[in-house]
């Protein structure tokens, strides 16, 4: 099969119908230059996510699971702590959903992660790094402080 084939075949869509349905829908590849002895190896490319990371799907669990038990209603607000790709993972599936995003995240976090956070549409918080758990401005502590702040 030529790559024009396997690009234009049923199973490799160009185009989804929303950001939300290429989550999880990540490419397979077979391993076959490796003995794997009587076994077949996969590996999924949760790389190839929207957001670059199997955080999308962790994302996605957790949007699904607060509005399932009633606790993210349309209009809502996520309020969330990351150091890391689930933030992402948040932002992207959030907006998505039309839901506001406030990330709290510990000022060493890269310059780069926080212009990504904000170009997904997450609002940022800014806090101390060099505090611990238990100081009003960790960002855990500050992010609980705001979740109960925000309706």
């Amino acid at each position: 099969m030529a790559l024009n084939d396997s690009l234009n075949s049923p199973k490799s869509p160009l185009a989804a119908p929303a950001v939300l349905d290429l989550i999880g829908n990540t490419p397979m590849i077979q391993v076959t230059r490796l003995d794997t002895g009587p076994c077949a190896l996969f590996l999924k490319l949760e790389s190839q996510n929207p957001g670059g990371s199997i955080k999308d799907r962790i994302g996605r669990s957790m949007i699904d699971g607060a509005e399932r038990r009633g606790e993210l209603k349309p209009g809502g607000t996520v309020v969330e702590a990351t150091a890391g790709n689930t933030g992402l993972g948040l932002a992207l599936v959030a907006r998505a959903k039309g839901y506001r995003v406030v990330l709290v995240v510990p000022d060493k976090m890269s310059t780069e992660k926080v212009l990504h956070l904000k170009a997904l549409g997450a609002e940022v918080n800014l806090t101390r790094s060099d505090v611990g758990k238990g100081h009003p401005e960790y960002y855990q502590d500050a992010a609980a402080r705001l979740a109960a702040e925000i309706p």
